[in-house]
């Protein structure tokens, strides 16, 4: 029998042991796109062995993990206070998640105590369980388009089995907002509301697979570079000087934007910590635009950024 690609489901949730799968309920399956699976994802060792005659070596592989990749759109639970159906994949990333009941969810980066997921991917009946799953995330923002997270994870192998695709129950993910005028507001790059045409936002977090002789399986987070570029319709130099911005050492300002309009389906993204790089020119209908690439730079511990859903 044909299994068919279009039939496939994913299912994750935060583990409260790491590489321990929580199991899972219909009510954890995530709404996604741009699905994708490396089901055994090895590193390749060959023997290459001495031999009185031509041919290949046996290969032999190490290290089995798996990488998965899924996008999401960018859009709240519903209901203001609760955390979007793929909040525990933000929480994988290296963020921590602090809820006020009835009013906001926010995001915000850690360096310690990282949390994980296990993900159940699921493709017409045949079942992959991925524990211990670890990663980091891209914002994608562009006028005309649904805005997303695109996530990026890798986990521990577990030997597939066949498994019927579960009965699924979707929530807590609202429909999204087109990235527009209306929908989209309150766009600031080192304190200019200039017009803007996209923005990504690359969490840079940095994970590492380890299998070591008497040590465990395990993902860990080594690292957070955050980054990412802003395209926006060109200001006058006397409107904002973004060329002498990005020569300026001290020149950290801010970076914002507001996505949505109802309670339950606005997200907000925060930064003061914006360091800019050299500045470039585009085009665009005719039009001249900047393409400003940018770092994000904490003060403090974990104070470069967050993501806030209310």
């Amino acid at each position: 029998m044909a299994l068919l690609t279009r039939k496939r489901v994913i299912l994750i949730e935060a583990e409260s042991s790491y590489g321990t799968d929580p199991g899972m309920a219909s009510s954890t399956v995530v709404l996604v796109t741009d699905l994708s699976i490396t089901p055994q994802s090895s590193d390749v060792v060959n023997r290459d062995v001495v031999r009185p005659y031509l041919g290949a070596s046996e290969q032999l592989l190490a290290n089995t993990r798996v990488e998965c990749t899924f996008s999401v759109e960018l859009a709240g639970s519903g209901t203001a206070g609760a955390a979007p159906r793929y909040g525990d994949a933000i929480k994988a990333c290296g963020f921590s998640e602090a809820i006020v009941s009835n009013t906001s969810c926010t995001y915000a980066p850690v360096s310690s105590s990282f949390s994980s997921i296990s993900i159940h991917y699921n493709v017409d009946g045949i079942r992959h369980i991925v524990t211990g799953c670890r990663g980091s995330f891209v914002i994608n923002a562009e006028v005309g388009s649904i805005p997303t997270i695109d996530f990026t994870f890798t986990g521990i192998y577990n030997t597939p089995t066949d498994n019927a695709l579960p009965t699924v129950v979707y929530g807590n993910q609202a429909t999204p907002l087109i990235f527009k005028n209306g929908n989209t507001s309150s766009f600031q790059l080192l304190s200019f509301a200039g017009a803007l045409q996209s923005l990504t936002m690359d969490a840079g977090v940095t994970t590492a697979y380890r299998e070591l002789v008497g040590g465990t399986k395990e993902v860990i987070v080594t690292d957070r570079a955050s980054n990412g570029t802003v395209s926006m319709e060109c200001p006058t130099i006397s409107q904002k000087d973004y060329f002498t911005a990005a020569l300026t050492d001290a020149s950290l300002g801010n970076l914002q934007f507001t996505h949505g309009t109802a309670a339950g389906n606005i997200v907000q993204f925060t930064s003061t910590k914006v360091d800019i790089g050299d500045v470039n020119y585009g085009e665009m209908d005719g039009v001249a635009m900047l393409e400003i690439p940018y770092t994000l730079v904490p003060s403090a511990a974990n104070n470069e950024m967050s993501l806030v859903y209310t």
